[in-house]
């Protein structure tokens, strides 16, 4: 079982950005989808952003499309997503997880890490 480790939350004023980061031990990510999520407490989680193993397509949730990006390094061990322009709403635990295929939202494959917290004040 792949464990995810999610870092770089923090603490940012609304129109601030922030840049998370995604790795799994052992190199689980080298040739996995990646995608990351995000979810507020009584809330669903929500997909964010994706990326591609190989040819490193990415797709993009609605709540954050232009105010993201998502990219891997070339060791394709880490996953990251920089996150602009961020709006108190914004305020989530953000995850990251393997997925099967970038274009189906619930097609994660591990168990959720602890996440990070991302919190924007007004």
């Amino acid at each position: 079982q792949v464990q995810p480790v999610e870092s770089g939350g923090g603490l940012v004023q609304e129109g601030g950005s922030l840049r998370l980061s995604c790795v799994a031990s052992g190199g689980a990510f080298s040739s996995s989808s990646v995608g990351w999520f995000r979810q507020v407490p009584g809330k669903e989680r929500e997909f964010v952003a994706a990326i591609t193993a190989i040819k490193k397509n990415t797709f993009y949730g609605d709540s954050m499309r232009d105010r993201s990006t998502i990219s891997r390094d070339k060791d394709q061990n880490t996953v990251e997503l920089q996150l602009h322009r961020l709006k108190p709403e914004d305020t989530a635990v953000y995850y990251c997880n393997r997925m099967v295929s970038i274009y189906n939202t619930a097609s994660f494959l591990d168990e959720w890490g602890q996440g990070t917290q991302v919190t924007v004040s007004s």
